[in-house]
């Protein structure tokens, strides 16, 4: 584990999976990053990389051969190698390997970048296609759990989403039985002004996925409807809102992504793949995303 704080944040994050761990804020002299307590989901706040959510029935295909892969890729249960640590960044970088081009058969370097500035950890991932010949199809995602609620006494259902200069948002959900998106059958959320309650039974049919860069800001509030947490995420196109839907299950992860799961019949070779990135031979690219402390 590797340390970073100044005088407003202490944060650390994990070789393994170059995961964020901890957000404690000085100010409130709390922990605001979900502890991964196994009884609910035992993540903090992974990252999604090649893939985001799930392919039909852990296949894919690329150049007519078919390929098995895992919900969220394998980034998230890979020990990542230490690049090194400034007076306020930590670096991690994961590169491919066989156990990895037997599954994803790409040359790539994945380099993971957690940066405070302030009360703000910006989170910086630069892929590189280290090959010199061929493109590389990727998706790439966050997946951070905040504590929710954060004061003693106070119920999930107590708090609430803002929504930032959002209007008419829609959202599409995932068919449990194949992990395909119902990307045709959307539905209006329901807002009052640009906020949005817990209730009890938000995520009972999983993540609230919000596509065409919707969702640029939002944040987590506590029940006076002041923000604790927000998340800067505009680059991206697709936004997840996902927790476990038992009511003590206290975290909500904010979910920015590039790409998904995929769309509900599809079954086409991976650049077709709904959201697929792809990065020229020799090239780089670098995305970011930013969290708050309020």
């Amino acid at each position: 584990m590797q340390y970073l704080e100044n005088e407003y944040l202490k944060i650390a994050v994990a070789e393994h999976g170059a995961e964020l761990s901890s957000i404690w804020d000085k100010k409130r002299n709390k922990e605001l990053l979900w502890q991964a307590d196994p009884k609910f989901w035992n993540r903090h706040a992974p990252i999604l990389f090649p893939f985001v959510g799930n392919v039909v029935n852990d296949e894919y295909r690329y150049k007519g051969q078919t390929y098995h892969m895992s919900s969220h890729g394998f980034a998230r249960d890979m020990e990542f190698d230490f690049v090194g640590k400034t007076d306020d960044s930590i670096s991690f970088s994961l590169k491919a390997t066989d156990e990895t081009r037997a599954k994803y058969p790409f040359e790539f370097e994945l380099i993971v970048t957690h940066k405070l500035e302030g009360n703000k950890v910006n989170v910086i991932w630069e892929i590189k296609n280290l090959s010199d010949s061929e493109p590389l199809y990727y998706s790439i995602g966050g997946h951070p759990a905040f504590r929710c609620p954060i004061n003693e006494g106070e119920k999930r259902t107590d708090y609430k989403v803002k929504f930032h200069d959002a209007k008419d948002l829609k959202y599409v959900l995932i068919i449990q039985a194949t992990r395909e998106v119902d990307h045709e059958c959307p539905t209006k959320l329901t807002l009052n002004g640009d906020i949005l309650d817990i209730t009890e039974h938000l995520f009972d049919k999983d993540a609230l996925i919000f596509d065409n860069n919707q969702v640029k800001k939002v944040s987590l509030c506590t029940p006076d409807g002041k923000p604790y947490i927000t998340m800067d995420c505009s680059e991206f196109p697709s936004f997840g809102l996902w927790s476990k839907p038992v009511i003590d299950a206290e975290y909500v992860c904010l979910e920015p992504w590039f790409g998904r799961c995929d769309n509900k019949g599809f079954r086409g070779e991976l650049p077709e793949k709904y959201g697929e990135q792809e990065l020229a031979a020799s090239g780089s690219r670098t995305i970011s995303y930013s969290i708050s402390v309020n």
